[in-house]
């Protein structure tokens, strides 16, 4: 394929494809199945395929009623295709790539797709940061939505707030998570830098998809390229409290307000207070806004998420009347801090932290709630950085929360470069090796942390990925043990 036939761009409009089909290409994903949807929302004929599609993608597909095909052979491309959308897990070595290049189909990535469709006559929310992004696009959502706003958005992971994690809207605001990883194998560049940002939330900007970005100083040139796109009457909501979101945000040419806990923070969070699994903070803002929340969540990295999505929230002419009931009633992503099981005095929490500066905030936020708990935690290196040894130190320090600490094998270690390995054996000595131990398997943890069970322990399940179905694993053998005492055995 030659760099110019890679570098085409397309300009399409919903109306351009109607009569034809969408394919989408690695359907599967978060982000390509609500694609999928709303695309059919627009009564658009949608296709996919994918190697392999799972709970809760697997089942909103299906809803949605998209045919779906499996592989990625020449034979997953039908007739009457007027675009192809390709998704990031495809490479150039998929035969269907070269097939769609035979047969001249047009095609875009996904964040191609989301700008020209979607995000070309909207005021866009764009998320961005390392972390947190999925739960404060959740977050704004749903307040947005409370508040008669009638926001679009696209939410990047399974929503409980909402029955999809995606909607058209009626209104001028769409809402969406602005990832920084590359857009497809023929567009290296950050999914973001597409989206027309009018408002960006920055929340964090440290190292992170060591696959994609060769160091910090490139991950901090992405979210520059970010924050050069938004309009001078645009604005940049930028967490005060991270050095590196201040020096990225300096080349901002729109207003720049600061959220955080220090005075010189334009919104500020303080009195944060925890109650067990909930928590209650008040905000200050501009011209005089104060407010007192509490909601289900636990740690004051959530709450600096909620500040920000409060100020966006009012930068849009939301009500403030509408806010604490939003929060009330918010219930969060499916995997961040969701609780699985709580009953006899024994929670199972799922949490989808796996960079070193998550898996500590979320550790130190639920010791912080639960002081007197022994806290239990099993953790899968699986994504591409955390397979490798560049946190090798960091990871030490985020697990010093734990009480016990199960370590699954590196999943798939031969993608990370030999000798840039994370060293488990090494990281086993530096948490604790009267605390932490090493396993082949995941159904092991499991047995192992259930044989060990006492009232109290709160247990959670930390991996970007199914690791090994180990919480349904853990589900059922809590579930068990409950039959088993009621009836006596």
């Amino acid at each position: 394929m030659s760099q110019i036939e890679l570098d085409k761009t397309l300009n399409v409009l919903p109306s351009d494809l109607k009569g034809g089909t969408i394919h989408l290409l690695g359907i599967g994903g978060v982000a390509m199945a609500s694609l999928a949807g709303l695309l059919v929302s627009q009564g658009l004929r949608v296709t996919g395929s994918d190697e392999n599609i799972y709970s809760p993608m697997k089942e909103l597909v299906e809803d949605l009623l998209v045919p779906v095909s499996k592989g990625y052979g020449p034979e997953s491309l039908g007739e009457n295709i007027s675009l192809v959308v390709v998704g990031n897990v495809v490479t150039r070595k998929f035969p269907v790539v070269q097939t769609l290049l035979d047969r001249a189909i047009n095609y875009l990535s996904f964040p191609q797709a989301m700008e020209q469709l979607f995000l070309a006559q909207t005021n866009n929310l764009v998320v961005a940061g390392c972390h947190g992004k999925s739960s404060i696009t959740d977050l704004c959502a749903h307040i947005f939505t409370q508040g008669g706003l009638d926001p679009g958005f696209l939410i990047g992971g399974a929503s409980l707030n909402f029955q999809r994690p995606f909607r058209k809207g009626g209104g001028e605001v769409f809402i969406i998570e602005g990832d920084e990883y590359d857009s497809a194998f023929f567009l290296k560049v950050p999914k973001f830098v597409f989206y027309r940002p009018s408002v960006v939330i920055l929340t964090s900007v440290e190292f992170d998809h060591a696959d994609i970005y060769p160091d910090l100083e490139s991950v901090v040139s992405a979210y520059e390229s970010l924050i050069l796109l938004l309009p001078p009457d645009g604005l940049l909501l930028a967490n005060g409290m991270d050095p590196l979101v201040r020096k990225v945000a300096r080349l901002a040419k729109c207003p720049v307000l600061y959220y955080g806990e220090t005075g010189d923070c334009d919104w500020r969070m303080s009195d944060f207070r925890t109650m067990g699994f909930s928590s209650s903070f008040s905000i200050e803002g501009p011209q005089g806004f104060s407010l007192e929340l509490t909601w289900k969540r636990m740690g004051r990295y959530n709450a600096l998420g909620a500040l920000a999505a409060v100020a966006a929230y009012k930068y849009f002419g939301g009500s403030t009347r509408e806010l604490k009931g939003s929060f009330l009633s918010f219930t969060g992503v499916k995997r961040r801090q969701e609780i699985i099981y709580d009953q006899d005095g024994v929670t199972l929490i799922d949490d989808f932290a796996h960079h070193p500066t998550a898996v500590l905030k979320t550790l130190m936020a639920i010791r912080e709630a639960f002081p007197a708990r022994r806290l239990i935690v099993a953790f899968e290196p699986r994504s591409n950085t955390t397979r490798r040894a560049i946190f090798q130190k960091e990871y030490a320090i985020s697990f010093q929360s734990a009480d016990r600490v199960y370590l699954a094998q590196v999943n798939q270690p031969q993608k990370a470069p030999e000798g840039d390995r994370l060293d488990l054996e090494r990281l086993k000595i530096d948490i604790g090796q009267e605390k932490a131990r090493i396993y082949p398997e995941a159904s092991q943890i499991a047995e192992d942390i259930l044989e060990d069970l006492r009232p109290g322990d709160l247990i959670v399940v930390m991996s970007n990925g199914d690791f090994g179905k180990l919480v349904s694993i853990l589900l059922n053998g809590l579930q068990s043990r409950d039959k088993a005492h009621n009836y006596g055995v």
